[in-house]
């Protein structure tokens, strides 16, 4: 029977071989690394190539730090998750009273989601000069559209939200306090958080493809990540990372049963939680703007996959579940790519135009089908690959866009008629 190790090698050589990735794979059992590798460029103007030591934006894996953090303080009995947040936080800040720690730690706020096609956030406040107060103000400081506790949606504001709460009981910035309570104790000397401004030694930058050739990812401002994303780290670190949370370092037996435990939608706090194969699967992912990452945790066969990326060819959930397949004798197909699906240039021009102004268009350029963003900013080349059935040419698009006529006869993507 063919080792596990080579199995895993074999079907990454199979996968990478279908997508440029930039980015590394680490699959890490009993403290024995099982793979690793790096893939790509780090930085394409220097060509600097990324390898294991290259430093990753890690976008929501980000979450179970703040989390964790918020735990510290609990257990210091400098708040109480259980009471509401509003007495933990300035009074500029102030949120619904019926709104607990806990609500925010589990996406059950029911606060008002503003990462939506509609709200300008990521088409161009995101962009702009950072200020809390006015962010606050413009997108967070709304009534609930639930009742807390009721139901599970995830957003951001929430983890936003306890960023600020860190800060204000603490009395120290969201960084720092991160910084000596969490990555400091553990040794992990390359993670940090990214304001956007500080130069980070080792960062890897972050690219798309627009047009089919790949740029600098475009600019946004990541202060406004902060608590919901927005931290620097490698392999390695995350890796100890996990050993923490293994061996129950830092925090009290009691309080890791309180951080572990599952709520809605199979949320724990910063962690999703599945129970597979027989055992427990902790897990998060990450994805913004030329970020793709993914972590898996098996604590009882003390298993780690970790998967970084600074662009978005992967689909770095399938990757990680068909790694986790293997590692437990599940038998898993070769990796392929979307069959593309011939259509007439004609019949192409027919899924074209406007379906949300400045943020969702399709145009059909020299024969190539393209999904518009950012007020015509961002290209990303989409093909056919069924009738109404639209995949990312350079991305392992799993589930495809589906672009097709309504009810009423008229063409819908997103669920937005054409203009």
């Amino acid at each position: 029977m063919q080792a596990i190790d080579l199995k895993v090698e074999t079907y990454i050589n199979k996968y990478m071989d279908l997508w440029n990735f930039y980015g590394v794979v680490q699959v890490i059992q009993k403290d024995k690394v099982l793979f690793e590798n790096s893939y790509g460029y780090a930085n394409i103007e220097f060509g600097m190539k990324n390898d294991m030591n290259s430093r990753f934006s890690i976008a929501s894996i980000s979450k179970q730090f703040t989390a964790f953090t918020i735990m510290t303080l609990h257990e210091k009995h400098m708040l109480d998750i259980d009471k509401s947040a509003r007495l933990y936080l300035p009074n500029d800040l102030k949120i619904d009273d019926s709104i607990t720690i806990h609500h925010l730690l589990s996406h059950t706020s029911g606060l008002y989601n503003f990462y939506n096609f509609e709200d300008d956030f990521f088409a161009g406040y995101n962009k702009t000069d950072y200020s809390r107060n006015d962010f606050f103000r413009r997108y967070v400081d709304k009534k609930p559209v639930k009742p807390p506790g009721t139901a599970y949606d995830y957003n951001n504001s929430n983890y936003n939200l306890l960023a600020w709460v860190i800060e204000h009981v603490s009395g120290e910035k969201y960084e720092d306090y991160i910084r000596n309570n969490i990555f400091l104790p553990l040794n992990m000397m390359s993670s940090d958080v990214d304001d956007g401004c500080k130069t980070i030694k080792n960062r890897a930058n972050n690219y798309v493809y627009d047009f089919g050739e790949i740029i600098k990812c475009p600019y946004y401002n990541e202060k406004f990540s902060i608590g919901a994303g927005a931290i620097i780290s490698t392999c390695e670190d995350l890796y100890k990372w996990y050993v923490c949370l293994r061996d129950g370092k830092l925090l009290s037996k009691e309080t890791y049963t309180r951080f572990f435990n599952v709520n809605k939608n199979n949320y724990s706090y910063g962690l999703e939680h599945h129970h597979v194969y027989g055992t427990d699967r902790y897990s998060h992912g990450g994805d913004h703007l030329g970020i793709s990452t993914y972590i898996q945790y098996y604590f009882d066969e003390d298993i780690c996959i970790i998967i970084l990326s600074n662009n978005e060819s992967i689909n770095q959930y399938k990757l990680g579940n068909d790694l986790s397949d293997i590692l437990h004798h599940v038998n898993v197909e070769d990796p392929i790519k979307h069959e593309e699906f011939p259509i007439e240039e004609s019949k192409l021009k027919g899924y074209c135009g406007t379906y949300l102004k400045d943020k969702i268009q399709v145009e059909l350029i020299n024969g190539k089908l393209y999904f518009t963003r950012f007020a015509g900013n961002l290209h990303i080349e989409i093909y056919p690959v069924g009738k109404g059935l639209f995949a990312r040419r350079y991305c392992d698009q799993i589930h495809p866009y589906r672009i097709a006529e309504n009810e009423e006869g008229k063409m819908s993507f997103f669920g937005y008629v054409k203009i």
